[in-house]
């Protein structure tokens, strides 16, 4: 049986219906009662809640993450109470429990990134995994196509307006959700998969070269709206006690501006998954604009 904590999130459904896909027994984590079989009520800012749902479970998916609600204006938790201190928690439950195997998902080049709340979470994350007697397995892709090229990152085709922070010449490989699902899905019940695997998609674009890409398709030209490195780092000091998750948003728009893309999408080609480009993801969003 595999638990998958973050069951609720966009990565985490996904994950689910992979496994599901494979024939694999689920457990979902959920913070709120379920009339679900596969569904154990516990909270990673509840420790006592923990190990009840790992017990039985041979693998643990851990992709819950408090960014999201922070950045909807939840007040609490914290992305350190949940992205780190819960984290520790629920690794400690798992080794407790006897589980075997634990995947966990980073962020590629995490180390060369500017210092953040949710890098700092990460880096301990990880350290934490690494000292386990448990088989772990780090996952770090580059940023989500569908975060970076929607409007929640503010690239709004709609509005016709992109925000880039730095000069947006740096090429990254975004990769679509559901291929880091795929790859989640795939290395927790490989027999000997990597402690860390670092990818991205299949194609390198940089901002600047995403925007012209959109206006090429939508056949209209796009505002692009430059906030210097400077001001980002420091908005990004000056909020990482008032606004956690908004301070870690502008240091992930200065990594994707400065940290090279060394990585590619090679762990997904060598099992079986077919990943999505940038491109094809402007594609599907341009249609849809000129579909209304």
């Amino acid at each position: 049986m595999t638990l998958v904590v973050g069951a609720t999130g966009e990565l985490g459904s996904r994950v689910i219906g992979h496994l599901r896909a494979r024939g694999e027994t689920v457990r979902c984590l959920v913070r709120t009662p379920s009339t679900s079989r596969d569904a154990i009520r516990g909270d990673l800012t509840e420790p006592g809640s923990l190990p009840a749902a790992c017990v039985g479970v041979t693998a643990v998916v851990a992709t819950a993450s408090a960014i999201t609600s922070r950045l909807a204006g939840v007040r609490r938790p914290t992305i350190r109470e949940v992205d780190e201190v819960g984290m520790a928690a629920l690794i400690a439950a798992a080794e407790r429990a006897g589980v075997e195997r634990f995947a966990y998902v980073s962020h590629a080049g995490l180390e060369a990134g500017p210092d953040s709340p949710l890098g700092r979470a990460k880096l301990a994350t990880e350290r934490r995994l690494a000292a386990s007697q448990m088989r772990t397995v780090i996952l770090r892709p580059d940023g989500f196509q569908e975060i970076h090229l929607g409007p929640r990152g503010r690239f709004d085709l709609a509005g016709r307006k992109v925000a880039i922070i730095g000069k947006g010449d740096s090429p990254r490989r975004l990769v679509s959700t559901d291929d880091v699902a795929a790859l989640l899905a795939t290395v927790v019940l490989e027999p000997d998969p990597p402690a860390v695997i670092e990818f991205g998609g299949p194609e390198a674009l940089s901002r600047n070269e995403a925007v012209a890409v959109a206006e090429g398709l939508i056949g209209l030209s796009i505002k692009r709206q430059y906030m210097p490195r400077a001001a980002a780092r420091i908005a990004s000091r000056l909020l990482a006690r008032p606004n956690d998750a908004l301070a870690s948003v502008f240091a992930s728009g200065l990594a994707m501006d400065l940290v090279p893309a060394d990585w590619d999408d090679a762990p997904l080609v060598r099992r079986g998954i077919s990943p999505r480009s940038p491109t094809q993801y402007l594609e599907a969003q341009a249609s849809g604009e000129r579909g209304q």
